[in-house]
This record gives structure tokens, sequence and C-alpha cells, in this order.
């Protein structure tokens, strides 16, 4: 749920973890950092104390794959955290407010304005699909008459796959219905098609340029290091195999 937070749609998607506990008498929150586990005394070490275990469930979450191109990570960031989500948040309106300041002072710039209300997303998966679809409607409803020099209504939601449709683990008929829906909210759908530059301007895919003043990314997904805290035979994506 975290593209709620990402397109401003709620703020709470996560209870404090002392609440959800509290009434848990064989349950304890401990505030640290695991960087190494011991499965052979079975012991987690932690920076203050060591915790021993009977079943050990590692809970440590994904990370984005940038593809060899983590220097995207900053200019294209995805929803990895409550904090990156948050930070989203910020850069969707920021510009639309930048977009109403452009053309409160100077309505000829038509071409920043588009571009700062070009919202692109990069990989077509859930994350993509379920952004894609909240911003839409963000614009066309929920901002539709929040501004005086701006109408955010037609601002461009381009979603762009390499894979030959969007959602491509789910069925086919799951995905051409996502796909149907996304164009009747006016996102525009780009299948195999490959993004090959992102920066601060926009992007590039199939050798066209795109500007943008937002580039969010939804890319695969790695697995969190602790595979290899422990050595395990992995798959390419980091998963315990």
């Amino acid at each position: 749920m975290l593209y709620q937070v990402g397109t401003g749609l709620s703020d709470e998607i996560a209870g404090p973890l002392l609440s959800i506990l509290n009434r848990q008498k064989n349950g304890a929150l401990l505030l640290d950092e695991v960087s190494t586990i011991d499965t052979e005394k079975r012991l987690v070490p932690l920076k203050q104390h060591v915790v021993p275990y009977e079943f050990l469930v590692l809970a440590t979450g994904i990370q984005y794959n940038y593809f060899g191109h983590e220097h995207w990570r900053h200019t294209a960031p995805g929803l990895e955290s409550l904090r990156g989500a948050d930070l989203i948040r910020g850069k969707i309106l920021l510009a639309f407010e930048r977009a109403e300041e452009i053309a409160a002072l100077d309505q000829a710039d038509t071409e920043k304005i588009r571009q700062l209300l070009t919202f692109v997303l990069v990989v077509g998966g859930t994350v993509g699909v379920e952004m894609a679809s909240t911003l839409a409607e963000m614009s066309r409803m929920a901002l539709a008459h929040d501004f005086r020099h701006i109408d955010p209504r037609p601002a461009g939601i381009p979603l762009y796959e390499a894979a030959p449709r969007v959602l491509p683990t789910f069925p086919e008929v799951l995905s051409n219905a996502a796909q149907r829906h996304l164009e009747s909210l006016g996102v525009k759908v780009y299948t195999n098609t490959r993004v090959t530059k992102v920066d601060a301007a926009g992007i590039a895919a199939n050798g066209e340029r795109v500007p943008a003043g937002t580039v969010l990314w939804s890319g695969g997904v790695l697995a969190s290091p602790a595979g290899r805290w422990q050595g395990a035979p992995m798959d390419k994506s980091g998963k315990l195999s």
C-alpha cells in the first residue's frame, strides 16, 4: 500500500508495532540492527545484546533492481519504504506547484509546464500499474480544481514496460484488463519498450527522448542482502534457493 502514501491517497498505512504487539505477552519489540546471524549456535548478534532463537524468520524486505544503473536511483526513486513514499509524494506535489508558479508568472512557457506535468513510470509491474492509475485519478479528480493557472487533468502519465504486456507475471487476461483500465484513465502504456537513460530532465526509451519533471521507478526487485550474510545459495535476484 506504499503507492497510496506516494500519491497522497493515504497518510496512514502502517500501525505502530508497539500498539500491535502490546497484548502479546510472549512478544517483545527491539530496535536494533542485525548484520549477521550465527546459525550454528542459533544466535542473533545485535549492537547491544545477543538474542537466542529456536526458530528464526528473516523478513528483511527488498530493494529495487536498477539493472546496473544505480546512479538512476537518486533521479528515479522507488517505493521501497515509507520514507521513499514520502519523498515521491513530495516530488509529485512539487511538480504541480512549480507548474502553477510558472503558469502564473510566464504562461508562454508551455513546454516547461508540459514537462513538469509529465510523470514517467518505469516498469509495468504491480507497483507501476498501481502508481499510474492512482496518479491518473489524482490529477484528473483530486487535484482537478486546486489550481488557478494550470489544469492538472491533462497531465501526462506514460508507463514503460520492456515485456510484451504490463503485469507480465500475471495471467494474460488480467494484464489486458489492467491495460484497458489504465488507458481509460488516460495513462499511455508502452510495452516492448526499454528505458535506456534516466536523468533529471526525463528519460530515453527506444531511442526517443521523453522530457519529464518526475520519473518514478517500479522495476524488478532484489532480495535484501541477508542471504549473503550466511553464504547461502541464491538465485540471480538474491532470493534463497
